[in-house]
């Protein structure tokens, strides 16, 4: 990959981050700076960098304070995570990166009933009379992003009739010319198909806005404006979080991660089992309850008299 390549990379990263949930300005900055020195240290390879690239450049840091190595490796980790999901990469080379620090957190998680709210706050706008076509799009958008786990790129570039009525999924072409099959739900079609009565049937676009698309910024912002008015944190909703939503819903009512890995358009596993992150307890229940051992594991506890 070419430094170009690496700074267009880097850029859109550092735009998500700039939209994403309270990401601070320093951050962003602090960021942008370690990326850009990891990117010259690989003469502009890092997109296509794999675990020995990482490897090495992680023993470059040997002499460097703790903080400053975790502030690295993380900044390095969320740009391979970004890429894998985005589908810019086939894989996250990230573990091979150092962890002087404690473990990687969890990403960020809206229960049922956060996401409850969040349609509820949609409900009520477009109930109003006369409905405001912008709370028509606002609400195909939110049926898109958590029903079918759209990334957002792939959201707002959505072609005018890409979703058809009758047609309960979407074909998705990605990095390298591989295609995904899409979910669409009944409900994310009929909302589409109120908001296309609005969209010029000249427009290429599902969601178009200027001369262009929806932009990805803009959208940020205005499911940040929802989760406000939903009385949610704003720092706590984005599309991700959305599509991380959909997976660990899907995940918990008892879809199987091989097809979440198909629907999240993930080329390796290991990235749908950190979308798809579940409690302990939930995995517990779960052997017990489906395992074909499960109820022999029960009738073989001791019985007191």
């Amino acid at each position: 990959m070419s430094r170009s390549d690496d700074r267009a990379l880097i850029e859109r990263f550092l735009e998500m981050m700039t939209a994403e949930a309270g990401a601070a300005g320093n951050t962003v900055v602090a960021y942008g700076t370690d990326l850009r020195l990891a990117s010259e240290a690989l003469d502009g390879g890092l997109g296509d960098a794999g675990a020995a690239e990482l490897e090495k450049l992680g023993a470059a840091w040997s002499e460097l304070s703790r903080a400053t190595v975790a502030r690295k490796s993380a900044a390095l980790r969320r740009f391979f995570a970004f890429l894998a999901d985005e589908g810019l990469r086939k894989d996250d080379p990230g573990a091979a990166l150092p962890r002087p620090g404690s473990g990687r957190s969890l990403p960020k998680v809206l229960s049922v009933g956060d996401v409850d709210k969040l349609f509820e706050a949609v409900a009520e706008r477009i109930a109003r009379v006369p409905a405001d076509p912008l709370d028509l799009r606002l609400a195909a958008l939110i049926e898109l992003l958590y029903g079918s786990g759209l990334r957002a790129t792939e959201l707002v570039s959505l072609p005018r009739n890409a979703i058809h009525p009758d047609r309960p999924f979407l074909i998705l072409k990605g990095k390298g010319g591989r295609e995904r099959l899409v979910p669409i739900s009944d409900r994310a079609r009929a909302a589409v198909a109120l908001w296309r009565e609005h969209v010029d049937a000249a427009r290429p676009w599902l969601f178009p806005s200027g001369k262009a698309h929806l932009s990805r910024i803009r959208l940020y912002q205005m499911l940040k404006a929802l989760a406000a008015a939903a009385g949610i944190p704003p720092d706590r909703v984005s599309p991700h979080v959305l599509r991380h939503a959909f997976a660990t819903h899907l995940l918990e009512g008892g879809a199987d991660l091989r097809a979440l890995q198909t629907m999240l358009g993930h080329a390796d596993i290991a990235t749908t089992e950190i979308y798809t992150h579940v409690d302990s307890r939930r995995l517990v229940d779960l052997v017990n309850q489906r395992h074909p051992l499960g109820e022999a594991l029960v009738d073989a506890k001791p019985r007191h008299a």
